[in-house]
């Protein structure tokens, strides 16, 4: 019940939940201004982590952060690696892209091959395309895709 992140800090999950779509999780962030909770889904068929950031008052900006990722999984452990490219929702509004120039750095830095961006540049791209299609809404684009998340906003908020 544990989560490390990127630098490697291991962070207690209040609740894990693994479904035929992918992996759920749920922790606290102590310590960060912006937020004080978050909720992520990896997506493996997808290649994203989808994540509910809950703000704290006066921090609110975005409803989604979604992340192009590899996923990875060996037993009960799943491992997701960042591929720099990230998209933020708001929702039936737009949808923004992140980090492009991170992504095209990797390239010559030789974090990651051409034919790898190129790969990840059509993931984000293509979530881009069908969350716009479903008036950027990522609930119905999801059910498009017959994936169906749950999040502890859903529906309270008629996310």
């Amino acid at each position: 019940m544990t989560n490390t992140d990127p630098k490697g800090h291991i962070r207690d999950v209040d609740r894990y939940e693994e479904t035929r779509s992918g992996l759920y999780l749920a922790r606290p962030t102590p310590g960060r201004p912006q937020f004080h909770y978050i909720e992520s889904w990896l997506l493996p068929e997808l290649n994203l982590r989808i994540t509910d950031f809950h703000f704290n008052p006066g921090h609110e900006f975005q409803d989604f952060y979604l992340d192009v990722v590899d996923i990875e999984r060996s037993g009960p452990v799943w491992r997701s690696t960042d591929l720099y490219l990230d998209l933020t929702l708001y929702h039936h509004d737009r949808v923004e892209v992140l980090d492009v120039d991170e992504l095209l750095e990797a390239v010559p830095a030789g974090h990651l091959s051409a034919e790898k961006a190129e790969s990840v540049l059509r993931t984000g791209f293509s979530a881009v395309q069908g969350i716009a299609a479903n008036g950027y809404d990522l609930e119905t684009w999801l059910a498009a895709l017959n994936i169906t998340l749950s999040w502890r906003r859903w529906p309270q908020q008629g996310r």
